[in-house]
């Protein structure tokens, strides 16, 4: 059971990493486009990253939380679970306060199904006075440092599956 746990654990922090580095690596081309391009591109993110993210994020919390749990307390293995998962946890903050107000800009004109008309309803922030390039950098940069960490959460579980 803690093998399969583990390999979870390390599969789940892998889908989190690959869609955050995903916008991380488009980022300087994207920086080039102009506002109409930019824009452009931005609805067709969803629902894939939002579906894929939210599975990897809030899966690699779950079971690196769990995966600390079933390791022995106060083990090198388990403390590196626990750094894992507070990484992933800080992934998800960094979405829902800096990611998530401008994707609910971005998606205010566009109709979205039912679901994620539900998921970009939620919490507050309407950024209708701030300036595009504005909310695009906060989107951008919001993106690299959730990579950081979502990487940060994949390497720290490897190490605690090594030293298990």
């Amino acid at each position: 059971m803690l093998f399969a746990v583990q390999i979870l654990a390390i599969l789940l922090a892998a889908l989190s990493m690959t869609t955050a580095l995903g916008h991380a690596l488009e980022m300087p081309g994207k920086l080039r486009l102009a506002q109409e391009h930019y824009l452009a591109v931005q609805p067709i993110y969803y629902p894939g990253f939002t579906i894929g993210g939210g599975l990897g994020e809030i899966g690699t919390i779950v079971a690196s939380a769990v995966l600390a749990l079933m390791l022995p307390a106060g083990s090198p293995a388990s403390g590196l679970a626990w750094a894992a998962c507070a990484s992933a946890l800080t992934v998800q903050a960094l979405y829902w306060i800096i990611v998530h107000p401008v994707n609910r800009f971005w998606l205010k004109d566009y109709e979205v199904d039912a679901a994620s008309k539900g998921f970009f309803a939620i919490g507050a922030g309407d950024r209708t006075g701030a300036d595009w390039t504005a909310l695009r950098d906060r989107w951008e940069r919001g993106h690299v440092v959730r990579a950081v960490f979502a990487t940060l959460a994949l390497v720290l579980l490897a190490a605690s599956v090594a030293v298990a």
